[in-house]
């Protein structure tokens, strides 16, 4: 994986429990497109999903320049990092933002030698950006599909 220019470098910050919105917000503008390909765009299911699996402490805000550009979620799942979540506002897709966050959820996996899960909605264009980054398919299920990048160590 090749890193974006130093200024295009993100930060990272921990989210609060107040953010959800603002979260819930970028969440959907990221996924919006896709879920609308499939027929599966509803706001509130988006919300109810997203609020069950809301996890502050296992939150980190994507920051380019000072500004917000996504969030990444990564929680600690029976033997493995489970990339929960990984969201990059579709302004700011296509500019390596979310290939240098893989390199930080990685060398955490890395660290500890654990493999990284992570599931993509199956139509969207994710599953080919996980792809490129080392991630093996594992599993097909209705709307989504399952991988997996193993440790390294």
């Amino acid at each position: 994986m090749t890193k974006p220019p130093p200024e295009q470098l993100p930060q990272f910050a921990p989210a609060e429990a107040g953010d959800f919105e603002a979260l819930l917000t970028l969440r959907i503008a990221a996924m919006r497109e896709s879920l609308e390909r499939i027929g599966r765009f509803d706001p509130a299911r988006a919300r109810e999903r997203f609020a069950t699996g809301f996890a502050p402490e296992h939150t980190r805000h994507i920051l380019v320049n000072g500004e917000r550009v996504g969030f990444v979620v990564v929680k600690p799942q029976q033997g493995a990092l489970l990339l929960d979540h990984l969201y990059i506002a579709p302004g700011a897709q296509g500019q390596g933002v979310g290939a240098a966050v893989l390199l930080e959820v990685f060398a955490q996996a890395d660290a500890a030698a654990l493999p990284v899960r992570v599931g993509a909605l199956r139509d969207s264009d994710s599953n080919r950006f996980y792809l490129r980054h080392g991630f093996e398919l594992v599993e097909r299920a209705e709307f989504d599909n399952y991988y997996l990048r193993p440790a390294r160590t």
